[in-house]
């Protein structure tokens, strides 16, 4: 067979099928088509290596990559079963947690409120409408480092607020 990347496609082509088939044995026929896949991927970042791809080894190649997503599926299937209902569920929130996590929303409101008006608008545009320092700059008329400084004013303000 040939070596060269354009004739990879014509590989495929011709042996494919043969190949899910051996794949299939391993993994079943619902991954069969992915551990093929991932035998021509691979084969496509050697292609330059210049081994020649006879149909024995693009088998060989299969075989050892279903072998790698069954004991992958197995390991995913082992770790699944071992999960836990408790650990699906989400965490129950208790009712003095939520009364603290009010009490610092508040906390942070005010350290919000009492921030100057600039170094509260550049901080709500950057972490609220997610704007880069440079979009904030050139909308408000400001320079970079001033926006980085209004940026770290308003993040020692909070820091301060909730603490």
């Amino acid at each position: 067979m040939s070596t060269s990347v354009d004739d990879i496609e014509s590989l495929y082509a011709s042996e494919h099928r043969r190949l899910q088939r051996i794949a299939a044995r391993k993994v079943g026929p619902a991954q069969a088509a992915d551990v093929v896949q991932d035998v021509f991927t691979a084969l496509w970042s050697r292609a330059r290596e210049q081994i020649a791809w006879t149909p024995a080894y693009l088998a060989r190649a299969t075989q050892f990559t279903a072998i790698s997503h069954f004991r992958a599926e197995h390991r995913r299937r082992r770790f699944l079963a071992g999960i836990t209902e408790e650990q699906y569920a989400a965490p129950v929130i208790q009712p003095d947690q939520i009364v603290t996590a009010r009490e610092e929303l508040a906390r942070l409101d005010a350290a919000l409120t009492a921030l100057p008006e600039r170094t509260r608008q550049v901080f709500l545009l950057n972490r609220c409408h997610h704007c880069s320092y440079d979009e904030i700059a050139a909308a408000l008329g400001l320079s970079y480092s001033t926006v980085e400084r209004e940026i770290a004013k308003a993040l020692l303000a909070c820091r301060s607020g909730v603490r």
